[in-house]
């Protein structure tokens, strides 16, 4: 390359075009140093936690209410779909799922349904009694563990508060004109919440039975009569949705599908005892074989952090310190150094906990 002469004062003659390209390469250079010299920062979670109001508390049925939340000034809630639940923060710190049980058009309340429970672990009565209106809560969700998938044909099955995830199932199927039937079980018609929302249907897709005046119904007839390919959508107490399994598992189906969703956590089915190592107390207690970890950490941490007990929440996700897992729930995934104590657990003999 030739060099250019000096101007008289010994200053060198700059050219403007290749002052020009001296300036783009250079800028460029100095982009690419800014990007290697960057420091990458880890990304922030992010948190679907809502803070809202109780608008409204109604009395739906005998120990059941019925709770709509919304934002201070109504603005749009996250979308949800039939089936979907919210983790509701209660004041005490204990976390518990219920079901949406409103309209899933409507974006400026959430609807949730309580039994009161006087034999439970204290969420339901919590909910009934300080859950007043003007209370503040905290959410997470909405969250889809029993997803309405499209189908021509539909048999739903509720047994008492079980009506919750279903309310939006039924309205949905007759909105698209699908062919569909409810059977709604309870105790007696004053155990029923959500009654009245059910007498708008068509006439002869809806049938209530009780207790009192039909007996504890038989599994098998609930299915009598359901087309082949229908989807079955179940949700009730573990004695109900058990029995409908099983006559499911009996029938003949060309292409049907069962769908249910549990109040409570299953039953342990082929489980070893095992032990776990409390490594913060340093306590090691005794898992029994038809038992899950969770109920024996319990005893010895009442504190312990949980909520649905059936593995797809993550509520209840501890730290494994040592020992192999045997994981039981698909959210539960080989690899991490965790597991889901209220379904997975000790491959071995043994496993040490982080609490």
């Amino acid at each position: 390359m030739f060099d250019i002469p000096p101007d008289l004062h010994g200053r060198r003659e700059h050219d403007p075009f290749l002052v020009a390209v001296t300036r783009f390469f250079t800028g460029i250079e100095r982009v690419r140093s800014l990007r290697r010299a960057r420091v990458t920062r880890a990304p922030r979670p992010l948190s679907r936690e809502l803070i809202l109001l109780v608008r409204e508390v109604t009395q739906e049925a005998e120990d059941v209410v019925s709770i709509r939340l919304a934002t201070w000034n109504n603005a749009p809630l996250p979308a949800w779909q039939p089936g979907c639940h919210l983790d509701l923060r209660l004041p005490s710190g204990r976390r518990r799922q219920y079901s949406l049980c409103g309209d899933p058009a409507d974006r400026t309340s959430y609807r949730i349904a309580v039994r009161r429970l006087p034999g439970g672990e204290g969420g339901s009565l919590e909910v009934h009694e300080t859950l007043t209106e003007g209370r503040v809560v905290r959410v997470q969700g909405p969250r889809n563990a029993f997803p309405f998938l499209p189908n021509e044909r539909y048999l739903f099955l509720a047994g008492g508060i079980g009506i919750t995830p279903i309310l939006p199932m039924v309205k949905a199927a007759q909105r698209v004109g699908a062919d569909w039937r409810l059977i709604y079980t309870g105790r007696d018609l004053a155990s029923l919440p959500f009654l009245n929302e059910l007498e708008g249907l068509p006439e002869g897709r809806v049938t209530v039975r009780t207790d009192d005046e039909h007996g504890v119904p038989d599994c098998a007839d609930l299915l009598a009569g359901t087309p082949g390919d229908a989807a079955i959508y179940c949700c009730g107490p573990a004695p109900m949705i058990d029995g409908v399994r099983a006559a499911f598992r009996a029938g003949e189906r060309a292409s049907g599908t069962l769908h249910f969703e549990r109040f409570a956590p299953a039953p342990v089915v082929g489980g070893q005892p095992f032990e776990v190592e409390l490594a913060r107390s340093g306590k090691t207690i005794t898992v029994p074989a038809d038992r899950s970890a969770l109920e024996a950490i319990k005893a010895e941490l009442p504190d312990v952090a949980y909520s649905c007990q059936q593995g797809f929440c993550g509520t209840c996700r501890v730290g494994v310190l040592s020992g192999d897992v045997d994981r039981r729930a698909s959210s539960d995934r080989a690899g991490e150094d965790s597991m889901l104590i209220c379904v997975s657990r000790a491959s071995g003999g043994r496993i040490g906990l982080d609490l």
